[in-house]
């Protein structure tokens, strides 16, 4: 009859640190923290590194440090004499230990309930307009707290930069673009039907009946290319700066 080497598996929880294994034990004994039996811990405390160890799994220095910590706890709960405080009461080597397990499981406790908000938050869908509100209600905000401390001053001081940029903006150069309906074959139409052969049309005449300095340019330009053309006769009158124009008479052809 053959011997059958049996086998198992040994399944171990993951613990995020030498505080939270502690907690495990205590808990799952339902161990009073501001009593530990700190024998009974130091030992399963140091056979869970045990296994660990056999398992080739690399632990945190910080499970070494909590071990060699519970170890000398151990040690000095089996001194006769204990240290003594000030007041003549003995030191109980385990009170750093609890003060620190406490501390622990605070945290413990807020880090779960934000991994619960966490987790709701995530199941939530997000509001597109939510960064448009927010900045509304900011404006909204400080507009309601500037109308609160508005004053007399601020706002005569208001009234003085308006003022100056008022200033301001007619010392600016403004660039306007106009498109005059004048062109010189027109004004040199308006020339020829004023002039009437053999009588004559004072110059201040001609341009008193236009609308203005642009079209007095344009007329002035026509002007001057009837003269070039000889269609038009330029009479010097009487006096300085006294002309007269007359249209020029059409000459027969020669037979």
């Amino acid at each position: 009859m053959t011997a059958q080497s049996a086998t198992y598996t040994i399944k171990l929880p993951q613990f995020e640190g030498p505080f939270d294994l502690l907690l495990f034990f205590i808990e799952r004994d339902e161990l009073d923290i501001h009593d530990i039996p700190i024998a009974q811990i130091t030992d399963e405390f140091l056979d869970y590194i045990r296994q660990m160890e056999r398992m080739n799994i690399d632990l945190a220095s910080e499970f070494i440090l909590v071990a060699a910590t519970l170890c000398r706890i151990k040690a000095r709960m089996l001194i006769p004499r204990k240290p003594l405080d000030e007041q003549g009461n003995e030191i109980d080597p385990r009170e750093e230990l609890v003060r620190r397990l406490l501390e622990y499981k605070r945290y413990k406790s807020v880090l779960d309930e934000l991994r619960q908000l966490e987790e709701r938050r995530a199941l939530r869908c997000r509001r597109g307009n939510a960064t448009d509100e927010l900045r509304q209600l900011a404006n909204q905000a400080l507009a309601e707290a500037e109308w609160e401390s508005l004053t007399l001053f601020k706002l005569l001081k208001a009234y003085e930069r308006v003022l100056g940029l008022l200033e301001q903006r007619k010392q600016q150069r403004v660039h306007r673009i106009v498109n005059y309906p004048y062109t010189i074959v027109d004004q040199q139409q308006y020339i020829l039907s004023q002039l009437k052969p053999g009588k004559k049309v004072s110059f201040e005449r001609l341009f008193l009946r236009l609308d203005n300095r642009i079209h007095a340019i344009v007329t002035f330009l026509a002007l001057l290319d009837l003269l070039n053309t000889q269609r038009v006769h330029l009479i010097q009158g009487e006096g300085i700066n006294n002309f007269w124009l007359t249209k020029t008479q059409a000459q027969a052809p020669k037979a």
